[in-house]
């Protein structure tokens, strides 16, 4: 489970790679495989610092836009090229509608949303200016399906499909091979379901087809594949990474 190698078909080598949210669960595992494909990974996060890595690791966060510019800038800068771009930084603060406060609202939209746009807005036409690159905006099955006491996430999963529809759109004009995608994962085992109790563990798992929750690996392994020369001719697509996942 999780462990495919495509060493055979797939190297990122000379390819720089940048990854929001990578100190979360998901994040730094889609940063550990580009790593071990053989990009150039640069992360950002709210951490102080990750774990043994050669990441370059950068504190920034994506609700604010000169934080964004700045080190998206730098980063083009350093490296010369961005190739990927991983959308990857995302939170929540769930309640029921009526008893959702203005800033728990407020808080999932910076982040999930805005964030986004804040990276996105720079790479994005500088990846159209190169004439490549492929962009990755992790969704989630709650954006298409819709989930009780998470209206506010759900808005901005939602809208991260209609942002991959319209970029896909934007910065491919004068066919500028850049491409952009989400994927919309279902349960995954991160550090936050680590805390679930197991009975309910347990009920998430029989909601899908497969009977299992995702191993991050999982997810991380459909990213390589859409920022990977397999995916050429994928774009303004979602892909449903949820076990076949019954809501």
């Amino acid at each position: 489970m999780g462990t495919v190698n495509f060493s055979d078909v797939i190297t990122f080598e000379g390819k720089v790679v940048v990854v929001t949210g990578i100190s979360g669960g998901i994040g730094s595992v889609i940063g550990k495989v580009f790593e071990d494909y053989g990009a150039k990974v640069v992360g950002t996060g709210t951490r102080s610092k990750i774990g043994d890595s050669q990441v370059d690791y950068h504190v920034c966060d994506v609700t604010d836009h000169d934080a964004c510019e700045k080190f998206c800038k730098s980063t083009i800068e350093k490296y010369g090229h961005i190739d990927v771009l991983v959308n990857c930084a995302g939170i929540t603060r769930d309640a029921l509608t009526k008893k959702m406060s203005e800033e728990q609202f407020d808080r999932v939209i910076d982040v999930n949303l805005k964030g986004v746009w804040n990276m996105t807005r720079v790479i994005g036409p500088h990846m159209q200016a190169q004439k490549g690159g492929s962009i990755i905006n992790i969704s989630s099955v709650v954006g298409v399906y819709g989930n009780i006491g998470q209206v506010n996430y759900a808005a901005t999963k939602a809208g991260l499909i209609g942002m991959t529809k319209t970029w896909a759109k934007e910065f491919s004009y004068k066919h500028a091979n850049v491409r952009v995608n989400a994927i919309a994962p279902g349960y995954t085992m991160t550090d936050m379901l680590n805390t679930v109790p197991k009975d309910l563990l347990e009920k998430f798992a029989s909601q899908t087809m497969l009977g299992r929750i995702a191993d991050p690996r999982e997810v991380a392994n459909v990213v390589l594949f859409l920022a990977s020369d397999l995916s050429s001719y994928i774009t303004g697509t979602t892909i449903h990474v949820d076990g076949g996942m019954r809501l």
